[in-house]
């Protein structure tokens, strides 16, 4: 009898763990939100998540390993396993074979990720000056930025949807400026854009500069 027991018991202790797991990241999350990289410690994150300071550690590790989780969730919208390039909003792209169609998705993807991961880039941008471990994770997502630039810039070339003259690198170039957390934090969190408004500006800007003629048309 306790031999069929014991696969209940790892799964309800696996489940304990990840929820407090989840409990100490989003606590993190908050508080690196509110009061900056110097202003959050382990002390308060363990306080807001209701756990000991020892279980943050073990949980996920010291602050740069809170904020690098905290902005990976942030980044595929949850805390499930699975890489945002395995996505199924990746798939769809992947699927588009009209450039236009194309671009307006990933200006609405863009936005979307945006409007969770960009208070958090803010914080790491700042923690990275601060420590050597948080400088590492800025130098990966800036390499994983680029990635998603490349991305869309890979997929227009493939489905003859770039605008001729506009070289690979000058694309990704366009690609990571209208990616840049900083705009989203000047028209968003600064000066009252919507999520849609923010969507239809990438759009906009992404047709202009990336796209041939025919396919700009229509762009509003």
């Amino acid at each position: 009898m306790p031999e069929a027991r014991r696969p209940y018991r790892s799964t309800l202790r696996k489940s304990q763990a990840r929820a407090t797991r989840r409990a100490v990241v989003d606590a993190a999350r908050d508080l690196f939100v509110e009061l900056g990289w110097s202003g959050t410690t382990i002390d308060a994150v363990a306080a807001r998540a209701g756990v000991s300071r020892k279980t943050v550690f073990t949980s996920v590790g010291g602050k740069a390993a809170l904020l690098k989780l905290a902005l990976d969730w942030a980044l595929v919208g949850d805390d499930e396993p699975v890489p945002l390039e395995e996505r199924q909003v990746l798939a769809e792209m992947e699927q588009q074979t009209d450039p236009r169609a194309l671009v307006a998705r990933w200006a609405q993807f863009v936005a979307e990720l945006e409007e969770r991961a960009a208070p958090l880039a803010a914080v790491l941008v700042v923690a990275a000056d601060a420590d050597p471990d948080a400088a590492g994770v800025h130098a990966v997502s800036e390499r994983n930025r680029r990635r998603g630039a490349e991305f869309i810039v890979k997929r227009l070339t493939a489905i003859d949807g770039l605008r001729p003259g506009v070289t690979a690198e000058r694309a990704v170039a366009a690609a990571l400026v209208l990616m840049d957390p900083s705009i989203h934090r000047t028209l968003v969190s600064e000066h009252g854009w919507t999520r849609r408004e923010y969507a239809d500006w990438i759009e906009r800007n992404a047709v202009a500069e990336l796209l041939e003629g025919d396919n700009a048309d229509g762009c509003e």
